[in-house]
């Protein structure tokens, strides 16, 4: 091909040699300015001879440069050989090439054949093996099978016969282990004898059911008990006092604590005997005494107070308890404890009315669970009160005439009225009696009856008793008493007179403040819906007139 067309070989040995220069030249930088690809022919002679001295060495340059050309030739000489071989040998190379991957495809086939027929073998040597393994898996199962029907026939005959003999306590044991075997078969229930042995086991649990609770109903005999009338009621609560401490001696141990029997049995006690107290009480209305309504009340909070401290309250609706922060303690009938105990002999000093209040007990989740059932008859309790107040005024009143008024202490002054405490001492405990028992209707009409009997004080206690003038043969005012003081004429009074006036100014001014007090107090125990209806204003007014007029000029 070289010798058919020179000229391409020479153009394929010129950019073959232009391209093993670029590639030495990029390999191997050379520093010879023949080299540069910018070479200037001018500029290298010029640099070979830069004066005419040098042109004596011209000889000696000419020789080196003709040598040098020599070795080139002689190297494109050698790379045009070298590109007549390379042709040759690259077809050659090519030819075994394609000889090697022809070999290297056969012994891929080969190796695939075997691995085909090594697969094959491995197939056939592990198809029996998993043979067998199925067969020793179905084999275990039906072995624990067949063991758990054994276990669940003889379980079911042992419960049958067990609970024919009312063998409890085995029988609660061999219950769950037959319920937890009988899951095991819930795949195999179309089978008919599977399904004999579920049913003979739910028929075994109904019949058990049924059992207990006839000997339950046989252990707890109603013994023909009836409903007693409120004189009886204390014996009602220790009746089932007894009851509740015979139950947990016997039974208590035979159900779970959580549970909570013993409460639940009186709880459901209370929800009877409330409903009982509730019929008889309306069909002997009439027969009801405050005395005995009274009587019937505190047994009742006394057990209810007693179910509080012995339970929780878990199994009532709510199964809540509130508990009341502790604030420090006061002397006042209208910021004390309710819970503590009284006397009508307790003196309200004029001091307490600024002390702090005292907290109310932690709510009682029973409270009411029983004496729900009085408010109806409340109303015997508020006339009651009423009457009872109408003659402790009069009794207020006739102490005054025996007595005669307080004796003078000009160093002290007038002094509260004793009566006055004992008033307001009187309308607490009233109070606290009937917000236990109801917060609605009976708590709007025991104010009812204070407002009355306020006024009835104010103008029976502090008016009437004002010392008498020859100007005002009738009561004296406040009002008519300041008018004398500051006439021409200056009224008489003895030592004792002027401290009777003190003292009912004093009383006055007491009233004022313990009155607004026992406002506050009802709002707080009466429903948030009748709160609007407590208002001792018009009382307050009353007992306003004596301080504001009680600074003479």
């Amino acid at each position: 091909q070289f010798c058919q067309s020179p000229h391409l070989a020479y153009r394929s040995i010129s950019f073959s040699l232009q391209m093993l220069s670029q590639i030495h030249l990029a390999v191997f930088p050379s520093q010879d300015p023949l080299d540069r690809a910018d070479f200037n022919a001018v500029e290298y002679i010029n640099t070979l001879f830069p004066t005419e001295q040098s042109l004596a060495n011209i000889d000696e340059i000419v020789s080196k440069i003709r040598l040098k050309i020599r070795r080139l030739d002689d190297n494109i000489r050698t790379v045009v050989r070298g590109q007549t071989n390379v042709g040759q040998d690259g077809r050659q190379a090519l030819e075994e090439a394609q000889k090697a991957i022809q070999q290297l495809f056969g012994k891929i086939k080969d190796i695939k054949d075997k691995a085909e027929k090594s697969e094959q073998m491995v197939k056939e040597i592990t198809r029996d093996i998993k043979q067998l393994d199925h067969a020793k898996r179905h084999l275990t199962t039906s072995i624990t099978t067949l063991n758990h029907l054994h276990m669940l026939a003889g379980g079911v005959d042992s419960l049958e016969a067990m609970t024919r003999r009312r063998q409890y306590g085995e029988v609660a044991n061999l219950l769950q282990g037959v319920v937890n075997v009988l899951e095991h078969f819930n795949k195999y229930m179309g089978i008919p004898q599977i399904r004999q042995l579920s049913e003979r086991v739910k028929a075994a649990q109904n019949e058990l059911g049924q059992q207990i609770l006839a000997d339950f109903e046989e252990a707890f005999p109603s013994q023909g008990t009836k409903v007693a009338w409120l004189d009886k009621i204390d014996r009602r609560y220790a009746w089932i006092k007894r009851q509740l401490m015979d139950y947990e001696e016997k039974y208590g141990r035979m159900f779970p604590q959580e549970w909570c029997m013993t409460e639940r049995i009186a709880v459901e006690f209370c929800h009877v005997t409330r409903t009982e107290l509730a019929k008889i009480m309306r069909t002997r209305a009439k027969e009801i005494e405050v005395k005995l309504l009274l009587f019937a009340i505190q047994r009742t909070t006394n057990f209810e107070g007693l179910m509080a401290k012995r339970f929780s309250g878990c199994t009532l609706a709510d199964g809540t308890m509130k508990k009341a922060e502790l604030p420090p303690p006061s002397t006042n009938p209208f910021l004390e404890d309710e819970t503590g105990t009284e006397t009508d002999e307790t003196v309200i000093e004029k001091g307490d009315i600024d002390r702090p209040k005292k907290p109310k007990a932690p709510d009682n989740p029973f409270h009411g669970i029983v004496s729900k059932c009085f408010e109806p008859h409340l109303y015997v309790y508020i006339e009651s009160q009423d009457k009872n107040l109408g003659e402790l005024i009069d009794r207020f009143v006739a102490d005054f005439k025996a007595q005669g008024p307080p004796k003078p202490n000009v160093d002290e002054g007038g002094a509260v009225l004793p009566s006055c405490a004992d008033l307001f001492v009187y309308y607490k405990k009233c109070m606290v009696q009937c917000s236990q028992l109801s917060t609605g209707e009976p708590m709007i009409a025991l104010t009812t009856i204070f407002q009355k009997y306020l006024r009835e004080y104010a103008w029976k206690i502090l008016s009437g008793n004002l010392p008498k003038t020859t100007s005002s043969s009738g009561g004296l005012t406040i009002t008519s008493l300041l008018k004398e003081k500051e006439g021409s004429e200056v009224a008489k009074f003895t030592v004792e007179e002027l401290c009777l006036i003190c003292s009912i100014l004093s009383t006055a001014e007491y009233c004022l403040a313990t009155t607004q007090q026992l406002e506050e107090k009802l709002k707080e125990k009466v429903d948030a819906s009748l709160m609007e209806r407590i208002n001792l204003t018009g009382e307050m007014d009353t007992f306003s007139m004596y301080v504001q007029q009680s600074v003479f000029p």
